[in-house]
């Protein structure tokens, strides 16, 4: 794969406070990456340097090994070749679906025009939707013209700002792996930035979590919920809770629920204190496993129910079981630690 955009050591600033401060990530053609972090952790002034709306302070951002963004220069949004999906969709009210998506093919005549449209109103599954106005659409619908609309110019990137916030759950989660399947049917370079994890991991091929202006770590989804690099990244991805423990062996923590043995050797001392990472998943039903714990609370969730478990000790501890096991409030459950990805980090005061 070849790179097509980089950011070297990238600086905004709002107001004389830095928003984004040493960002540095490369995309290659053809993937799909996500910026993902809670507010104000300069995710979208990020994308908004990248589309070139933000000046930089610092650093630059090549696009086709083309320098677009620097100290003092930024080549206009409109030179850059890039598709832009908002999140409030931007759409033409007074337009048809297909007079929105063919706002940005100006430069082809009518025949070329249409054909286009039409080959995109199939791609994002619009047919025979053409002559409608927006308002005749659902927001799912409005979705995929805003994403038929950016895709239109056949732009090198295209950049999508929180695309899915304003639907409901269950159509976000359809709609997410709609638009990766299209994005990915017609080869196109995606950067997507959303504060939801689930919708991060169900698009992106690589997923940047930020935190106060930087990407904490780059990595896939399954990297980013099984070996967090930090303490920030482990909190914010996925569930879970934290058990003090002593480290005894590189691989092997005591705790009050005994030793955790996992996959990864920790080169501190024997006899440190350290934080272990317990997910649901990490937490398992086992008829024939000593280890009891109370339920203290349940959520079901269809296919899983979350238990809240209080341990002997006092402490909590989160567990998913599957549904058809249906224990209640108060009950003695049996359980079994497979920590296998075994994630610690040193003792918080």
């Amino acid at each position: 794969m070849s790179k097509i955009l980089e950011l070297v050591n990238v600086e905004c600033q709002y107001e004389g406070s830095p928003a984004v401060s040493n960002l540095s990530m490369h995309v290659n053609e053809g993937q799909i990456i996500c910026l993902l972090g809670p507010s104000g952790c300069g995710k979208t002034t990020a994308l908004r340097a990248i589309a070139g709306f933000e000046p930089l302070y610092n650093g630059e951002i090549i696009l086709s090994d083309k320098v677009v963004s620097k100290p003092g220069y930024t080549l206009a949004p409109e030179k850059r070749k890039l598709g832009m999906v908002f999140q409030d969709y931007a759409l033409f009210p007074h337009m048809t679906v297909r007079a929105n998506i063919a706002f940005g093919l100006r430069k082809l005549n009518q025949t070329a025009t249409r054909n286009v449209t039409e080959s995109l109103l199939s791609k994002v599954g619009l047919d025979g939707m053409g002559e409608r106005y927006p308002h005749e659409l659902s927001g799912g619908q409005q979705q995929r013209v805003a994403l038929a609309r950016a895709l239109a110019p056949n732009p090198d990137i295209i950049l999508m700002d929180e695309p899915f916030s304003n639907l409901d759950v269950e159509l976000r989660e359809r709609l997410s792996t709609e638009v990766r399947d299209i994005l990915k049917g017609q080869g196109i370079t995606a950067i997507m930035v959303t504060h939801d994890q689930n919708e991060a991991f169900a698009i992106g091929d690589y997923v940047g979590v930020m935190f106060d202006g930087n990407i904490q770590q780059w990595d896939t989804p399954f990297n980013l919920y099984h070996e967090p690099i930090n303490r920030f990244v482990a909190d914010f991805i996925g569930q879970g809770v934290f058990l003090r423990g002593t480290l005894i062996a590189p691989d092997a923590i005591q705790t009050e629920i005994g030793v955790v043995k996992g996959n990864r050797a920790y080169d501190w001392e024997p006899g440190s204190p350290v934080d272990l990472l317990l997910r649901p998943d990490d937490i398992v039903p086992d008829n024939n496993s000593e280890l009891t714990a109370k339920v203290t609370y349940k959520a079901f969730m269809g296919a899983e129910t979350m238990y809240t478990l209080q341990l002997k000790t006092g402490s909590k501890i989160l567990s998913m079981f599957p549904s058809h096991h249906d224990h209640q409030i108060g009950e003695d459950v049996h359980i079994l630690i497979a920590a296998d990805h075994m994630v610690a980090f040193p003792a918080t005061v």
